[in-house]
This record gives structure tokens, sequence and C-alpha cells, in this order.
């Protein structure tokens, strides 16, 4: 990056009446990435601050899930960025194995085609080539956001150097003995093909049937089936009987077993006989296990090693055979008997009709139960017993838990430690085979005999070998990503100056998908944590605190939102909707009052701008000369001085919500809305009382724009801009532009605020002027008082008299009071009569209503309106009263009326106090 950055882009030379974002955004941003400014710089004074961006899918579509992580994530880094940190984002995208995969197939089925009918490298060129076509856009909707990444660093998980340390973690982790192959049951997704983790199985409460089967048991009387299945008299002549109860009718076919609980008297006496299996009349032992609850069904399952989780554990306990009854596509094989080739389901009817007429179906009953389903795929996960690559998890996990426990790492929120401490305490060894063509090759050779080997990524297969055709899960390489990014395994500088990396923000519920993947692999591979503070936001909801969904059609897109009230408007919101760990409920109100925010920033700035003429006089114009500040601008001073302070504090706490929410009272509620309005007033005094006036306007103005910057990066770069150019000259010819100004918004200096600045005494003797402001402002539109209308007052401030007499003029012109018939005094002998009444602590001010309204006729007006209140209580005592209403309307109802009458009462009483004045 160049030692003098570029000039800012052109603008108009002056500021249009209204912000329209469409003009600035695009060219602003431009300007930010063409000037280099997001890349490190190499003369930042404080060390280091790195965020490795979560790497959206390749071929994904902005969401607000995106839009969420990019607006918390690049206010960090711009933040830290104008502190003087060392601040490198890290962009990138991930392969997304199955989602690309899914995509390229489906473009091969509206073709006529198929994965297998192309074959591997012509389906790989395909998908590459899909990649080159849609893979950018993420990226460039990623910068319609604003984010500051360091887009020269960009990184890919199928990169050739990510590949590389893919293929190094596989590596070490093998010769660890960490890796290994076996056959075990995993989570198949029939649709994608593949095996698939936990935390790819999403979990559904459905109504479901629960069928009791009964099992024909060998004894002395009957041995087993002399008659063909389906005939119904399969089971003719037996004589005694197992019932078992089933969600899963059509795995009965792969049962080698039937269990009791040990303590169940009601089946003692058949334990350790043979059950003849239904169908295929296999004789399967009759065992007791403590798995079983024999409160649940009949107090006898099926046990199916091959098909269910639990009952794979059973059979390994009990060392029966597992016997896996279906193809990959999940149709049943030929270990099914007559019901090979049929699909899971339809086998479930026909098995089902079967048992009906073979009379062993006793009775089927609705049951609720949590059903595992395919979170890419969409259909019911099957278990299955297959042949894949394993990683062994706990001493990975052994490793992660004592970073966190230690403090190495934190995470916030921390009510999210015992969440993470759960998991990784009861981990369970990770499947990474995928069986698919997209993404990393397993790096695994087969040999001719059967035996295979490893080689190191710079190492060839052996002559002969055949690769092993699955590829390793997306969160394998996604693990590795802090760290591959800059460079893992070789010695780079990027890795040497940006590792471990600051923070990992993302959403809670990747905490164990991802985050906890990366803090093993992290710590196994490199010795460190790969971040030291792991930042979790919630889930975007709509406004009614639903999940957003196409069924719901309360989807809110990110892009559309930006094209109507801009990206500031967006980015604000969701910083300040929520706190950290909590799901947002997404308002399109709060959106539009966020582009309401953005357009009172473009309108102060004008405003200031216009009346900042001789703020910046020439050298020695004004030596010699004391100014000494107002109360007004000695209190926006220090609020200005307080808000920075605790935007500083709030910032460092990770509270950003809370630190956007203080910015913005402040800017609109109290520079906006107060000091502006008394800036009105001060620039009417002499000329040294409008110069200070002018300085404390730009001052506080320009770092308040540095406080918000972070925040709302396009609205408040653009008026900065502005705002800078008028004092440019004056301080160019000074010497002094390198000491005040940098190029950009977002290279200036973040303000810490100034505890010297402070001034209690001003905020408090302000306070007690704009209370009394306000108080009267209020008597007048009580009183209806037309707005041109200056009225009359009197105070009577004792102690603070003389302060408030300074504040005459304000006064005056803020509350619209006659300047001649305001009368300022320590204490009143007597209190006027026919007088509206203020009182704030021991200051006292009155009204006269003869001149602020027409006595008789608003005397006329109260009575009329007290006499319908009156009628209103009566109405609902009458109606509360009455015990047939209470005790049978609903109790919403009778609260509401309740509350009615509560409010009514306060209204007479009111309206009382208001005619005693009159």
């Amino acid at each position: 990056m160049s030692n003098t950055p570029p000039a800012a882009p052109e603008r108009p030379a002056e500021m249009d009446k209204a912000y329209e974002h469409q003009q600035v955004e695009r060219r602003l941003y431009e300007w930010w990435e063409q000037s280099g400014y997001f890349a490190p710089r190499e003369d930042a004074p404080r060390e280091p601050f790195v965020i490795a961006i979560p790497p959206p899918n390749v071929t994904g579509e902005l969401h607000l899930g995106h839009a969420m992580f990019v607006t918390i994530e690049d206010l960090m880094i711009r933040w830290r960025r104008m502190q003087g940190f060392k601040t490198l984002w890290v962009p990138g995208t991930d392969h997304a194995g199955i989602a690309t995969q899914s995509q390229v197939e489906k473009l091969l089925r509206s073709e006529g085609t198929s994965r297998v009918a192309v074959g591997r490298d012509e389906f790989l060129r395909r998908t590459w080539e899909w990649k080159a076509k849609y893979g950018g856009e993420i990226q460039n909707q990623l910068r319609r956001l604003g984010a500051s990444c360091d887009w020269e660093r960009e990184r890919f998980t199928l990169d050739e150097g990510l590949s590389r340390s893919v293929h190094t973690a596989f590596k070490r982790l093998y010769d660890d003995g960490l890796i290994y192959r076996g056959m075990y049951l995993v989570n198949w997704s029939p649709a994608l093909g593949t095996a698939v983790s936990d935390l790819e199985v999403e979990h559904e409460t459905r109504n479901v049937s629960i069928w009791y089967v009964r099992y024909p048991v060998q004894n002395a009387d009957w041995s087993g089936p002399t008659a063909e299945w389906g005939s119904g008299a399969w089971a003719a002549g037996a004589t005694e009987w197992i019932t078992v109860a089933t969600t899963r009718p059509e795995t009965i076919l792969g049962d080698t077993a039937v269990a009791t609980a040990p303590d169940d008297e009601r089946f003692a006496a058949i334990v350790g006989k043979q059950a003849i299996l239904p169908a295929l009349g296999r004789a399967i032992p009759i065992i007791s296990d403590e798995y079983v609850d024999k409160e649940f069904g009949s107090g006898a399952v099926k046990i199916t090693p091959a098909h269910d989780k639990n009952d794979y554990e059973v059979g390994k306990r009990h060392q029966l055979p597992m016997i896996n009854i279906m193809n990959k596509d999940a149709t049943i094989n030929a270990a099914g008997g007559p019901y090979a080739g049929l699909d899971r389901f339809e086998a479930r009817k026909a098995i089902l009709a079967d048992l009906d007429r073979e009379g062993l179906l006793v009775k089927t009953e609705p049951h609720t139960m949590s059903v595992g389903i395919s979170q890419r795929g969409g259909e019911v996960i099957e278990p299955l017993l297959s042949e894949q690559w394993f990683v062994k998890m706990q001493p990975l996990a052994d490793l992660a838990l004592a970073a966190v426990r230690e403090g190495r790492t934190r995470i916030i929120p921390e009510r999210f430690e015992k969440v993470y401490f759960h998991w990784l305490e009861n981990i369970e060894d990770w499947c990474i085979s995928r069986q698919l063509w997209w993404g990393h090759r397993i790096p695994v050779w087969y040999l001719p005999d059967g035996t295979f080997v490893v080689p190191g990524p710079d190492e060839q297969g052996p002559q002969g070998a055949v690769q092993d055709p699955d590829v390793l899960d997306t969160w394998f390489s996604s693990g590795l990503w802090p760290f591959s990014t800059l460079g893992w395994p070789d010695e780079t500088p990027d890795l040497k100056t940006f590792y471990p990396t600051s923070v990992m923000e993302t959403g809670y519920d990747i905490l164990f998908f991802w985050v906890a993947r990366m803090m093993m692999m992290g710590c196994y591979l490199t010795g460190q944590e790969p971040f030291h503070t792991i930042y979790l936001h919630g889930l975007v909801r709509d406004e009614h605190g639903r999940k957003m969904s196409k069924s719901y059609g309360n989807v809110v897109n990110p892009l559309e939102v930006m094209d109507v009230q801009g990206t500031d408007a967006l980015r604000f919101t969701l910083a300040t909707s929520g706190t950290p760990g909590q799901d947002l409920n997404l308002n399109p109100q709060r959106i539009e009052a966020a582009r309401n925010f953005a357009n009172k920033i473009w309108n102060i700035t004008r405003f200031v701008i216009g009346k900042l003429e001789g703020a910046f006089p020439a050298e020695g114009e004004y030596e010699g000369r004391e100014i000494t500040p107002t109360l007004a601008d000695r209190w926006i001073v220090s609020r200005y001085n307080r808000l920075c302070l605790d935007v500083d504090r709030l910032m460092e706490g990770s509270n950003f919500g809370e630190a956007g929410r203080q910015i913005q009272d402040f800017m609109w509620g109290e520079f906006a809305d107060w000091y502006v309005e008394i800036a009105k007033v001060q620039l009417d005094g002499d000329a040294e009382r409008q110069r200070v006036t002018r300085i404390t306007l730009f001052t506080v103005l320009e770092g308040t724009l540095r406080l918000l910057h972070p925040f709302m990066p396009f609205v408040t770069e653009e008026v900065w801009q502005y705002l800078v150019a008028v004092p440019q000259k004056t301080l160019a010819a000074r010497g002094m532009i390198e000491q005040h100004f940098a190029t950009s918004l977002m290279l200036a200096e973040y303000p810490q605020g100034d505890e010297r600045l402070l001034s209690e005494e001003s905020e408090r003797n302000w306070a007690l002027v704009q209370e009394l402001i306000v108080a009267i402002r209020n008597v007048r539109s009580e009183y209806k008082v037309e707005p041109s209308r200056a009225v009359a007052a009197t105070v009577a401030a004792g102690e603070q008299a003389e302060m408030i007499q300074a504040q005459a003029a304000l006064i005056s012109r803020l509350a619209r009071v006659d300047g001649e018939n305001l009368s300022i005094v320590a204490t009143l002998e007597a209190k006027p009569q026919q007088a509206a009444s203020i009182v704030i602590g021991t200051l006292a001010a009155y009204l006269p209503l003869a001149g602020m309204i027409d006595l008789a006729a608003e005397r006329t007006r109260v009575e009329k309106e007290l006499v319908n209140a009156e009628a209103d209580v009566a109405r609902r005592q009458s109606k509360l009263s009455n015990e047939s209403f209470v005790s049978k309307a609903p109790e919403a109802v009778v609260q509401r009326e309740r509350e009615g009458l509560t409010a009514a009462e306060a209204a007479v009483a009111a309206l009382r106090a208001r005619l005693a004045e009159l």
C-alpha cells in the first residue's frame, strides 16, 4: 500500500438536499478497495487483529445470515483498524461439497444425463465450470454490505494451497493413529447417496404409527414354520409368542435378536430361547439388556444392529450378527428375501400386509417421535452399516476443552461454554468420508493386494495403486480454515504474523458444526488455539419471532432491503436490534427508522457545513483573545466525551448493539435535537461567540461520525469528506492537515474520550434548563397554544436563578417564551393566580393562562370533557360491579375493562386539576 493514499473519489461540490445511497455506496466501496485500505497497514502502531470470515458456499446467494455476520465482523474490523491495530479480515468461500454437487447434478438431469453417465472427470470439469460461472456472485454481494476484507488474500477451500493443508492434516492425523477405517453405523442420506454427520441431521417431531408384532418362539411343540410365508398358515402350530413394538417394520428383515429388560419377570421364562423371524424364518435369540425400557411398548424390542444406533451398541455387547438389508438407494437388498428390490417404504407396506395376513400384527397405535431428516437431502435418514473413514475425537476434544477452561479462548456469551463443554465431553468419533465426487479426495491409495498407503502431500501414490473414491467431509477442510488460509503447514510470513487469529464470529447454530472443529484441529495441528475469542450471534427471525421460511412467506431478501433502504440502514438495524447469542426479530419499521437516521445525519451535516464560515481563521487572527464556552457548549462537549468513554467500554465488552444505540441517541436526541437548535441562537451572537459555536459544532459532529463509522460506513464517509473539506485549506496552510485528517474516515483515529473534558456540573445544570424548556413546551401543547404565539413565564429558581438567567435567551427561543415577559427570580412572595404551574425539584415556573388562551372558552371546553370523562368512569364502574360480567367474561376482557377504568379515573383527576387552574 502506498504511503500517500489516493484522494477521495470525485463527488458533487456541494451536498445534495437529500441522501441518495444509490449514488454513494458503489463509488465509495470501489475507492476503498482500489486504494488498498482493506489490507493490513504496515505502519500500524498496534498488534494484529485478525478475523477469518465464515466462508459462505461458493454457489450461495446472500441471505440475512450472511448480512448478520458481515455487519458484526466488519464493525469489529473497522473499529480496530481505526484504533491502530494491524487488521486483517481474510475472505473466502467454501466448496460446499453436497450443496454444489447437488446443483451440478440438477443441471445434468436437465440435460438428460447424470453424474454417473458422464463419469468422474467430466463431472468435476463441469463443476469447476459451474463454480467459475456462479462462484463470484456471493463475493460481490458481500461487497454490497461494505465488507472491508482484504480481497487480495481471498481463499477457496479447494485452492491448491488449502488442498495441500487438508492432505497434510489427514496424513498427520493418520500417522498419529487418529484416523482409521472401519465398518460402523452411519447416517445415510439415500437422496444424496452419502454418509452425513450427526450434525447434518435435523430432527422433526412427527406423528407416526407404532406396530405391535408377535414373533413365534421355538419350543418342544413347535420348531419352526412349515408353510410358505404369505399363505396365512406360516406360524400354524406355534404355542408361544413374544410381542415387540416397532416404528420401522421393514427393518424386521435385519433383526438378529429380541431383547427384554433384565428385571422384567414377564419374559423370564423365555429369555435364552429362540424366536423365529417373520418372513425369513431365521432363528434369533431372546436376550436381556439394560437398554430395554420395560414400560415402553410391549416391554420387548426387536434388535436390528445394522439399522439402529442403540441396537448397534446392543449388538456389540452380545456379539450379534449385523445384517444390512438395504442398498445405498434405500431399496431392500438380497438379505430382505421376498422384499428385495422394493423401496424401504414400499417394503414397509408389503410387510405389514403380510404380517396381518399371517395373524402376526397384533395392533397399531398412534405415536409421536423425533425423526432424523437429512439437512441437505430433505429425506428420512437411514442408519446404515457402512465402511467409512473416521477420526478419533476424544484426544482432539481434550485440547479444545482445555483451551476454553483455562481461559486461552473465551466464548461470548459465556453461557454457551456449558453447551460447548457438554458436546465435547460426550463427543463420538467423526465419520469424515463422503460418497461424493466434489471435494478433497481422500489421500489413500489401495494396492492390488488389498492393503493401502497414505503418502504425504508431496508424494505420489504407488504405481498400480487406486485412490479412494470418496471425498472428505466439507467440515474437515473448514476446520483448518483459520490457519490454512494463512499458509499452514508452511511457515509463511502471514502465518507468523497473523496466527493465532483474534476473533471467530459466527452464529451459535454452528458452534458444533464448525467452531468446535476449528478449535480441535487448530489446537492439535498447530499447538495453539486458533482464536482467543468466540463471538456468537443469534438467528435472524421475522418481527413476530418466527423462523424465516418460504412456507411462511416471511423471507427478507437483504439485497432488496439494501436497494430500497440502503446498506447502512440494514447494517445499523442488524447491529443494534439484539445482543450476543440472542435471536433477533427483524422489524421492517426499524430498518425504515435506520434509513431515517441516515437521512438525519446527512441533514445535520449540511446544516453544520453551512455554518462553518469563519470557524477556522487564519493563524494569529484570534491570538490573545480568551473565549469562554457557554453552558450549552460545555454540556455537549462533556456529553460527547462521556459517550466516547461509554462506547469504548461497551465495544471492548463486545456489546456492540448498545454502543450503536447510544451513539444514535446522542447524535439525534442530544446533538441534533438540542445543540443544533442552541447553535442557531448562539450564532446570532458576536463574532467570538459564533466562532466557539462553529468549532463546537464541527468538533462534536466530526468525532461522532468517527464513532458511528463502523456501524454505518457509507453515509458517515460521504458526509465526513464534505465536513472536513471545510477546514482543509486553512489547516493545510498551517501544516496541520496530516495531524487532523486522514484521507478516509476508515483510517481516522477512533475517538477515546477525554475525562478532563467531562463536566458533571454542566450536565446537571443543562439538564435543569432542558427540563424547564420541555415542561413549558408541554404546557403549550396541553393548552393548544398556537406555535407562533410567545407566552409569558415567571421562574422561581432559588440558588439556580443566576444560572437560569444566563440561559434566558435560549429559554425564550426554544420554549417560545416572550423575552420581555420572562421573569427569573430566586423566590416569589406569592404564587400567581390563574397560571399553569411547573415544578422541577426546587424550581417552580408559572405561565399566566390569560396570555395563552381564552379563559372562558377553555373553562367551557374542559367542563365538557370532564362531564364525558366522569360518565365513562361511571359506566366502567357499573360494568365491573356486575358480578355476572366479571364471572362470565374472558379474563382478558375483564382486565382490559379494569385498565380502562384506571385510565378514565386518571383523566378525570387531570381535568379537575386543569379546571382548578382556570
